[in-house]
């Protein structure tokens, strides 16, 4: 699988979603205090991202 979103728990105790391409971190979220809402953060990504919008804010 080249695509994976990887759930993790930091050394503070919250969970963190990472997607990764053949093993390297694209993006990765804010902490959560529970596992379901790093899930629900998942399925936000999933449902919204492929109709997001690109902001070019590279343009000084």
């Amino acid at each position: 699988m080249a695509h994976v979103f990887e759930i993790t728990k930091d050394k503070a105790g919250e969970y963190r979603v990472a997607f990764k391409y053949n093993a390297e971190k694209i993006f990765w979220t804010e902490g959560y205090s529970s596992k379901a809402s790093a899930k629900n953060a998942i399925d936000s990504i999933k449902k919204n991202g492929p109709g997001a919008d690109v902001v070019d804010n590279s343009d000084g």
